[in-house]
């Protein structure tokens, strides 16, 4: 007997593959010839400065830069849509229900791409690297904050603080630590538990420490006047890896929290 496969359960699928497939790109980080050009050159120090900045930059954004972001993007506009998107899924259950939500995501995600790109290229080519660095946070935390409301969850809980810290650190790892990180988020996700021994303090350190060791020869180089350019217009491309990643388990959130039967891990 043929057991008929739900709407749901097909996205839950697709999904599925989707990770597999980012999971696998990232098993192993490859060096660009850029970055081995450059990694004689980069001072001992800068490693530490950037971690430092990055730190600062979440610090100060999620203590008053909030509301600041919210300025940026219609919240209110954001929230009705995912109702009323939830709504037309009570309504017919079916593939073109479902995947409004992240087709709203993909036309956020494509305007704030191109804001970090012309931001990351008109100061690389000024020879401003570092004092980029909070205007790169907020752009990232404004994208992962307009994914979070199309699938209709907050930001500014110290559990979904949590949850975009650790997502934007696994988003940027390579091989264990990005197996580990992508599990310990679908606990999360499953169980809604953080870990016993979370501090938001050490995981800002964590994710900015993760944040500067990707981005360390770029930002180097973007504080070169002219040339910078080129490293500024790699905001972009880290900046998507990001938000797609953050797609991915915000849409496995949404799945999981409106499905009463445990889907398969294997389902794909």
């Amino acid at each position: 007997m043929l057991v008929k496969i739900t709407p749901r359960e097909k996205e839950w699928s697709r999904l599925l593959k989707q990770e597999k497939i980012f999971l696998e790109k990232g098993t192993r980080k490859k060096d660009s010839k850029l970055n081995q050009i450059l990694e004689d050159k980069v001072p001992e120090k800068l490693q530490g400065t950037l971690d430092a900045a990055f730190a600062k930059a979440f610090e100060t954004i999620f203590e008053k830069g909030t509301g600041v972001l919210e300025k940026t993007y219609k919240k209110e506009e954001l929230e009705r849509q995912f109702k009323i998107n939830s709504y037309a899924v009570e309504l017919k259950e079916d593939k073109k229900s479902l995947r409004k939500f992240s087709r709203k995501t993909d036309t956020a995600n494509t305007k704030n791409l191109l804001l970090s790109s012309v931001e990351g290229v008109g100061l690389g080519a000024l020879g401003i690297g570092l004092p980029d660095i909070p205007v790169f946070v907020g752009v990232l935390l404004k994208s992962v904050y307009e994914v979070a409301l199309n699938f209709g969850y907050s930001y500014d809980t110290p559990e979904e603080k949590y949850f975009i810290l650790k997502m934007i650190e696994t988003a940027l790892s390579y091989g264990d630590d990005l197996a580990q990180g992508d599990q310990q988020l679908n606990e999360f996700i499953e169980q809604s538990a953080w870990p016993q021994d979370y501090d938001q303090g050490r995981q800002i350190k964590i994710t900015s420490a993760t944040m500067s060791k990707e981005l360390l020869y770029l930002k180097f180089l973007q504080g070169i006047p002219i040339v910078g350019a080129v490293g500024g217009a790699y905001n972009t491309i880290y900046l998507q890896k990001v938000l797609k990643y953050a797609k991915l388990k915000y849409h496995r959130r949404f799945l999981t929290d409106n499905e009463t039967d445990p889907f398969p891990d294997d389902a794909c």
